[in-house]
């Protein structure tokens, strides 16, 4: 104050005011000072004089600290903890929130003699709600920590993390502190790190600017920080031998491996070279130099490089923050000590996206983009964004694929919240490991031991970390589930065994348990049914995906329709993924996995229709895709191309589509594509014929030259069952040939060896004297009076169409006009 008085208050961060407890009627060097949660009690400790004043004789009796405990509702008695030469730190704790009718209270001090020891504290209401200390006499206080070289408060969580200096290495612990004003050591882990400090270094202890300076000078720049989701690092900055180069570490302990990064500075002056400052964003740990870079490392999924985003130039500038004497006390905060200021610190999403459009380097992309998919709850607008980029990126990124990548990671979040523990089982990227290298930095990946942990029916925080230890030791990437075991198992299902599936998929169960035991196969009995109930059962969620669904927007014009193929694979997957949930997750239950497995198909084919929706937005396409009778516009030909990505990528993660797709594609190819190109693609799996598109194809086209060269291609490279199909749909000389060539090969092989006896069919409808002819006709009568019939479902297709069809083709070869 104005008249030399120092003045004690609390900031309330709701109100923005401040509130004032206590004054001291001189000027003093507050070292530390702490209230308690009822605001009754305050604890002070201060430097009683300077080191000048100490020269005085009169004051070689003095302690130069002293530690006070005052009575402040109201201010009344004052009581000396501690009159020490040694600095000493003090921290009330808080238990439980709103503990306002509480009458003990308990005060850590910490001493710069290296030990920490809890208080006591006793309280009792007197007259017109006067609060007073209990006991007259000493405080009943309890050794927490001895021998430390560096301790750091956790304010939020009531932890106390210090370091025992052993040998050439160093143990971390933390003392956990409980609202039933117990407190145990409950974590152990050996650090290899080499800690030679003298002086005692705290962490979020308060901040002495001149105290801690000296000791910042001379000790280790070390820090602990916690995540939401059971994370627990330890970031380090380490001396370098090398000039304008920065080297730091990071020992992700709930991961058992330590990263040392070594960054090369372009141009810096030497008396600029400071160190390195770290603050808690949760999902991220940001390792910041001003002026040079900002580094943001991955915690929850450290293991590749790409994931982590590493800032130089302006995108690495903080607003407000240009020094290093910054301290980051919780999560997504910053305290500035030089500027005594304290500020929210997060991931601006608008300045993400807009480095994401801009950089060019695959390991920058991948990692914005999955810090936009992971980092962010998911909103339409910034999917939206997202999708855009992809659709505009796709032939840019050489190293992974976009489209996969948005796919896994938003099935991630969107699952990941639902259950405990499913984030170690679900794959949140496409990438299996990563060769590129990051400009500027050097990375170093070291095995370390795994802490050990001591508690008893503890939440929270220390239920999600032993968690993800429990996971390293059972390795903990082989717990992800992984589409290359679903590939491998529908490679190895067999082309015979699929195409009975198909039939089957809509018969009853007997049918199929009928077919199953009849079959010779490796694979056994109720391996083949549980495919079958998944097929039929899950079949149900492209309901979902049909026609009326997509209404909605009325913008992508996909059809209901039963594509058994992708139906097949669905089941497949489902059977899969049940049996790896099942594995890990047998605590959740079969009822609650099931509901996983659904949702996450089900969300998986909300992804793909997501990315049409935009895409088909964003080119303003219309339902007209459909109508074959002219030639598609750049704008279809680029969402041909987008949709030709989706399939590739759904092919390498060996996931479905929605029904409907291969429809859709195969039309905009159709229109798009050069017909030479258009069959080049459906030779090599790209596009699929499909029931729904060839027998539009075939109605709507007239029998132009070109359009009867493009129909005869495709009829041709149809499968059997779909030809029968929609073969009739074309009334065309050409087609009734091959329908007749197709019937009488299946009749013969049907006939096989047998012998038949001279047949005496009925008379035929036009009278011929062509002896070859009559003789095969006769034999195909013969054949279907014995109840052969390939083309069931087409009874205009028999012996007499194929004798009337091979008619009308000798004619037009000869010349001539048949009547």
């Amino acid at each position: 104050g104005s008249q030399r008085n120092t003045h004690i208050g609390l900031y309330d961060l709701r109100t923005k005011q401040n509130e004032h407890l206590y004054m001291f009627e001189k000027d003093l060097h507050i070292i530390s000072c702490s209230v308690n949660n009822e605001r009754t009690l305050l604890a002070v400790s201060f430097c009683q004089y300077t080191e000048e004043e100490r020269a005085s004789q009169l004051l070689q009796s003095v302690s130069k600290y002293l530690t006070l405990l005052i009575e402040i509702h109201p201010i009344n008695n004052v009581r000396v903890l501690k009159a020490v030469d040694s600095c000493v730190r003090v921290q009330f704790l808080y238990p439980v929130e709103c503990r306002n009718a509480s009458r003990e209270s308990r005060l850590l001090l910490v001493s710069e003699d290296k030990y920490i020891e809890q208080f006591d504290i006793h309280v009792v209401a007197e007259e017109e709600h006067k609060v007073v200390i209990q006991k007259s006499g000493q405080l009943p206080r309890a050794k927490v920590a001895d021998d430390l070289v560096w301790a750091q408060w956790d304010m939020m969580e009531q932890r106390l993390f210090y370091i025992v200096p052993k040998e050439s290495k160093s143990t971390l612990r933390c003392v956990q502190f409980y609202p039933d004003e117990n407190f145990n050591s409950i974590l152990e882990s050996c650090l290899d790190i080499a800690i030679n400090d003298t002086q005692l270094k705290l962490v979020n202890f308060g901040y002495d600017y001149c105290q801690d300076q000296d000791v910042a000078s001379k000790s280790l720049n070390l820090q602990v920080f916690t995540t939401k989701a059971g994370g627990l690092c330890v970031c380090c900055s380490l001396a370098s031998d090398i000039p304008h180069e920065i080297m730091y570490s990071i020992h992700f302990l709930h991961k058992g491996y330590n990263k040392t990064f070594t960054v090369s500075l372009e141009r810096t002056e030497s008396h600029q070279l400071k160190e390195v400052a770290f603050m808690n964003l949760d999902y991220y740990v940001a390792a910041y130099l001003p002026g040079q870079f900002l580094h943001l490392l991955n915690i929850q999924h450290p293991d590749l490089l790409c994931y982590s985003l590493f800032l130089t130039g302006e995108d690495a500038r903080i607003d407000t923050l240009h020094n290093c004497s910054i301290r980051s006390p919780w999560v997504s905060t910053v305290l500035d000590c030089d500027a005594g200021s304290l500020y929210d610190v997060s991931i601006s999403d608008s300045a993400l996206l807009q480095f994401l459009q801009k950089s060019k380097r695959d390991c920058e992309r991948l990692a914005a983009l999955h810090c936009a998919l992971l980092y962010f709850q998911h909103t339409e607008d910034l999917e939206m964004q997202i999708i855009q980029w992809i659709s505009e990126n796709l032939s840019t990124c050489h190293s992974f694929d976009p489209i996969q990548e948005f796919i896994i990671a938003s099935l991630y979040c969107r699952m990941c919240p639902e259950t405990q523990n499913l984030d170690k089982l679900l794959p949140y990227t496409s990438l299996h490991d990563w060769i590129g290298v990051v400009p500027g930095v050097i990375c170093a990946t070291d095995i370390i031991s795994l802490p050990v942990l001591e508690f008893q029916n503890s939440k929270g925080f220390w239920e999600k970390l032993n968690s993800n230890l429990e996971s390293v030791k059972y390795a903990e990437p082989h717990l992800h589930y992984h589409s290359h075991v679903l590939r491998r198992e529908w490679r190895n299902l067999s082309e015979e065994v699929r195409s009975i599936l198909f039939g089957l998929l809509f018969y009853s169960f007997w049918d199929f348990c009928l077919f199953t035991n009849q079959r010779e196969d490796r694979r056994t009995t109720a391996y083949l049914r549980n495919i079958f109930e998944n097929a039929k059962k899950y079949v149900l969620v492209s309901v979902i995906f049909t026609p009326s669904y997509f209404a909605q927007a009325r913008l992508v014009p996909l059809f209901e329709e039963e594509d058994y193929q992708q139906q097949l694979l669905m089941g497949l997957m489902v059977a899969q993924m049940k049996d790896h949930l099942m594995r890990h997750l047998q605590y959740v239950g079969k009822k609650k996995i099931d509901q996983i497995v659904l949702d996450y198909v089900a969300n998986l084919l909300n992804l793909v229709h997501r990315i049409m929706k935009e895409v088909w937005r964003r080119y303003q396409l219309r339902s007209c895709v459909f109508c074959f009778d002219q030639r598609g516009s750049a704008g279809e030909f680029a969402v041909f191309h987008i949709m030709s990505r989706i399939l590739e990528a759904a092919n390498g993660m060996c996931m479905p589509l929605p029904p409907g797709f291969h429809s859709l594609h195969l039309g905009l190819g159709v229109r798009c594509l050069p017909l030479h190109t258009l069959l080049h693609y459906i030779d090599n799996g790209i596009l699929q014929l499909t029931e729904t598109c060839v027998r539009k194809l075939l109605k709507d086209l007239d029998d132009t030259e070109q359009n009867e060269k493009l129909k005869f291609s495709i009829v041709m490279r149809l499968p059997e069952a779909l030809g029968q199909k929609v073969r009739q749909y074309w009334n065309h000389p050409i087609n009734a040939n091959l329908i007749a060539r197709k019937y009488v090969k299946l009749l013969l092989e049907k006939l096989g060896n047998r012998q038949c006896s001279r047949p005496i069919p009925e008379r035929l409808s036009v009278p011929v004297e062509f002896l070859p002819l009559n003789y095969l006709t006769n034999v195909l009568a013969e054949v279907e009076n014995q109840g052969v019939h390939p083309y069931e479902k087409q009874d205009h297709v028999n012996a007499r169409f194929v004798e009337e069809t091979a008619l009308k083709h000798t004619m037009m070869l000869l010349g001539l006009k048949y009547s």
